[in-house]
């Protein structure tokens, strides 16, 4: 009997094995699994698919003569979920690329079944450090936010102005627990001190509790460590209360869709770090007037990595003429990136290294245009900003 039923087991693995590389054979099939409906859909979602979908039209359609397939699903910030759509369409759609991003634990989980079935795993907007430091992966890329980047730049920009008090409101889940240590150990680096933190559930409705604990603090600064729905929420939450009358209010990971949102007359002044704009120079804006044409709204860094991600993808594809994941990962690793999005190198621990920006939400009566919200008040280097070498636990990179 059990001889019966490793017969039976081998030959659905075999005919699993056999539609996948039938499937790899005729076409380069890129599976893209985000939040489609949730509180991060806006930072990617339907508009990060069509962003993929310009980077496969731009190029194309094909690359070395067989066509670019572009499947999607929607994660609902479930790990689970995610995980197991990545390895069924590995398993029976032969995807070669799999693209994920918007909740870090669901990434993360992805990232796992990409290193088990050997398959490149490219996060855009998968932002825990972890996927590049503990979980490191040699088929993983983070190539947009990344919490450590993000927290460094803030905290230090903030820390040179005097403020030395931190208290952190923080989603409590994979993303935000990364960006508040993160941030901790920015600030006990520069001889501040994290006076308190309150955690709050994902998709929380009610901040009141946690505000109140905040300005009880007497910190000088309230980190709002979250994002998407929550940050505006808690936003909303801190403007109400007045918490900007005793403590500066910042949001550790800001998009524009979030100022969208909010309005500048209740974000004006707030400071933020980003990887991108699509109001830095001409090719941000060009590429931003492109995708504001398809969609009525600007890109996020997020959408727009999307894009740039896929291309360079492809352009290892194109260059090696094979899908094999070895080989691209090879390839990514010593081919440096200049596109619109970002100039860098992809590390040893598959993070993107490009530079940030340390910017100021503008006034209503400095915004010259709709979507106009950020000016620019520092280039950071992206080689000094997020985790060094010292302080890896990534086996590839140490």
């Amino acid at each position: 009997m059990n001889r019966i039923i490793l017969t039976l087991t081998l030959a659905v693995l075999i005919f699993q094995a056999s539609i996948a590389q039938a499937a790899s054979n005729d076409k380069v099939v890129i599976g893209f699994i985000t939040d489609m409906s949730g509180l991060y859909a806006d930072k990617e979602g339907k508009n990060g698919a069509l962003a993929i979908r310009m980077a496969i039209d731009d190029f194309g359609g094909k690359v070395n003569g067989s066509p670019i397939e572009l499947l999607t699903a929607d994660h609902q910030n479930k790990a689970d979920i995610a995980a197991s759509r990545a390895r069924e369409w590995i398993d029976t759609r032969g995807i070669t690329l799999l693209l994920g991003g918007t909740n870090s634990a669901a990434d993360l989980a992805m990232s796992k079944v990409a290193l088990d079935r050997k398959r490149v795993f490219i996060t855009s907007g998968g932002s825990a450090s972890t996927l590049t430091n503990e979980e490191c992966s040699p088929y993983t890329v983070q190539y947009d936010i990344d919490t450590a980047g993000m927290a460094k730049g803030l905290a230090n920009a903030l820390l040179d102005q005097g403020y030395k008090k931190w208290y952190f409101l923080t989603a409590d889940y994979a993303f935000g627990r990364a960006l508040q240590g993160d941030a901790s150990k920015a600030i006990a680096s520069r001889g501040g001190t994290v006076v308190g933190a309150v955690r709050h559930p994902i998709n929380a409705s009610d901040f009141s509790s946690y505000l109140l604990q905040a300005q009880a603090s007497k910190a000088q600064v309230l980190a709002l460590a979250d994002a998407g729905g929550d940050f505006v929420n808690a936003a909303k939450a801190a403007k109400e209360f007045s918490i900007g009358k005793s403590m500066k209010v910042v949001g550790m990971l800001v998009f524009n869709d979030d100022i969208h949102s909010l309005g500048l007359q209740n974000t004006e002044g707030l400071i933020v770090t980003a990887t991108w704009d699509w109001n830095i120079d001409d090719k941000t804006r060009a590429f931003g007037k492109r995708f504001f044409a398809a969609t009525g709204r600007m890109p996020t860094s997020v959408q727009a990595a999307d894009y740039s991600a896929t291309t360079t993808y492809l352009k290892a594809v194109q260059a090696l003429k094979s899908t094999e994941a070895d080989q691209v990962m090879a390839y990514l690793k010593k081919t440096p990136i200049d596109d619109f999005y970002g100039r860098g190198f992809i590390r040893a621990d598959g993070r993107f290294v490009h530079d940030l920006y340390l910017l100021e939400v503008k006034s209503p009566a400095d915004s010259k245009a709709p979507w106009d919200y950020f000016k620019v008040l520092k280039k950071l280097d992206g080689t000094e900003n997020g985790i060094t070498k010292a302080e890896s636990k990534c086996k590839l990179w140490r």
